[in-house]
């Protein structure tokens, strides 16, 4: 892929706008301004922000948080983010109370080489969803280049992650490149074989996913609840389980698609049942279509995760998405942890590149211990699904292939 990293830019004194996400959660108490909760998003701009101050930048930080809707709504104000902000940084961080006109102008101005700015949310204005293009002129007013380190925002064609960049030489910042260069790895240049493991629960939040992978991947297992409907495409019996039944024919379909393109498809050989399900639960494994009418299907069986860690161990590149099963609630989460630790030891010992996103899975990486011994684990959410499903990210195709001179 070809972007403009920060390596490439001359940043003495220049005015950088850095698009960040400090959609972080907030708790709020006693009406006063909300805590910060999590400042992992926090801590994941500060290699941009220091790669900027280091090189004698000004760094103007744009971001959003929650849905104002267009409005000024003082409980969606960004002036919460600045205490926490500035102790990950560890250098004062100054607040302008909106991010254009007046305000903006003169807090921009009275910055010197190395100081940090945090403008005030950009969804207060309408202009920001609408990717308005004079909105975009007046942020771009107070820049002199842009960086885009907001992967997480980057399927939405907002003013402050698309047109901003048509407007000044626009440059991806450290995580952004980072998780560019991870799902390029992963799917656009991977070393072969590639396995992909897509879990969950339904079918029908992950069809066009499903249908890109096959076309993209050598191998494919399929887990979570989303399984029983395969399951149950195939004749089995799914016993009371979640199951989109309505969707068998579809399912038969990603099958046929997977067999014409050579992706050899890993549906579960035993399953781990619960009459209910609750922490410590009675469960019994059982063969695939031995499932009693009163029974759930809540976690994949020994079998099925002792195929799938030999399936890694035969692959070169993983690419996860969604637990093996109800990992929330032991002892259903004995598969997702159990691969998820086999997927890291491999990645350990350098055998495999392994890239994973989405809530769920991270949550399920990280129950397991092993977020860190990953090759790459994205926070990205809804812009990770996306690219995994073949789609152009707007945010992302505004870096790519340009000559980077301002338009």
């Amino acid at each position: 892929m070809s972007f403009q990293t920060l390596d490439q830019a001359d940043l003495q004194g220049k005015r950088a706008l850095v698009r960040v996400d400090f959609n972080v959660p907030l708790s709020h108490e006693k009406g006063e301004d909300g805590q910060v909760t999590d400042d992992t998003r926090l801590r994941a701009a500060k290699p941009t922000i220091d790669k900027l101050r280091t090189g004698g930048a000004k760094v103007i930080l744009l971001a959003h948080f929650d849905r104002p809707k267009g409005k000024r709504v003082p409980g969606m104000s960004l002036k919460p983010i600045v205490a926490p902000l500035a102790k990950v940084l560890g250098v004062p961080v100054a607040f302008a109370e909106d991010c254009i006109g007046p305000k903006a102008r003169e807090a921009v101005a009275a910055m010197a080489p190395g100081d940090v700015l945090l403008l005030e949310n950009v969804r207060f204005h309408p202009g920001e969803e609408a990717n308005d293009r004079k909105f975009a002129d007046a942020l771009a007013a107070n820049g002199d280049l842009y960086v885009n380190d907001a992967f997480s925002a980057a399927h939405r064609a907002h003013a402050s992650t698309e047109a901003l960049a048509h407007r000044l030489p626009a440059y991806a910042g450290e995580q952004m490149r980072l998780e560019l260069d991870a799902l390029d790895r992963a799917l656009g240049n991977p070393e072969r074989p590639v396995l992909g493991i897509v879990g969950g629960s339904k079918v029908s939040t992950k069809l066009d996913l499903l249908r890109h992978l096959v076309t993209k991947l050598d191998k494919l297992a399929i887990g979570g609840g989303m399984a029983n409907t395969f399951l149950y495409a195939q004749g089995h019996d799914v016993g009371a389980s979640y199951c989109e039944k309505e969707l068998a024919e579809t399912a038969r379909d990603v099958i046929r698609l997977a067999g014409q393109n050579n992706c050899k498809l890993f549906l579960p050989l035993d399953i781990v049942v619960a009459e209910k399900l609750a922490p410590g639960a009675p469960a019994r494994v059982r063969d695939v279509g031995s499932v009693d009418d009163d029974e759930r299907i809540l976690d994949a069986g020994p079998e099925t995760v002792e195929r799938l860690c030999r399936a890694m161990a035969n692959s070169k590149t993983l690419v996860w998405n969604g637990p093996l099963g109800v990992f929330e609630i032991p002892p259903f989460d004995k598969g997702t942890l159990e691969a998820a630790r086999y997927a890291a030891k491999l990645t350990r010992e350098g055998k495999l590149v392994a890239v994973a996103g989405g809530g769920d899975t991270v949550a399920a990486l990280n129950a397991a211990g092993v977020v860190d011994d990953f090759t790459f684990v994205s926070t990205a959410g809804g812009a990770f699904l996306e690219w995994m499903e073949g789609k152009t990210l707007p945010g992302v195709a505004a870096l790519l292939n340009r000559d980077n001179r301002a338009r």
